[in-house]
């Protein structure tokens, strides 16, 4: 995992965004383990607190457990929920967007669907 260069965003959410991406991605299926808060911190040279910030807010959405004494898992459902409120999130916000700048350059989404194809 390594966090993504938009430095306009705080830490903890470019955290929240490479553990999401980590778990979307099939790095940490339903069931497993997540790095400790330490290990994390090491591995993308960030506060320990800040970690234990963007854990929580996993935690509190229910899409991290945590087994005392054990670590902190990867909630069942939990990839099935982000992909969808991802999927959402760029409906709602990206596309618009792809395609207002689609329509201004005179791309058509058939020969997009062409090239993909061919």
């Amino acid at each position: 995992m390594t966090l993504r260069t938009q430095h306009e965003k705080p830490v903890y959410v470019r955290l929240r965004e490479t553990i999401a991406d980590a778990i979307m991605a099939g790095k940490y299926a339903d069931g497993d383990p997540l790095p400790s808060v330490r290990a994390l911190a090491a591995e993308q040279q960030a506060n320990p607190l800040t970690v234990a910030k963007a854990y929580q807010g996993f935690q509190d959405e229910g899409l991290v457990v945590v087994k005392r004494g054990v670590g902190m898992f990867v909630a069942e459902g939990a990839r099935a929920r982000l992909s969808d409120s991802e999927r959402n999130r760029f409906l709602k916000e990206e596309w618009p967007e792809i395609r207002a700048r689609m329509r201004r350059l005179g791309i058509d989404a058939e020969d997009l669907l062409e090239r993909e194809r061919a």
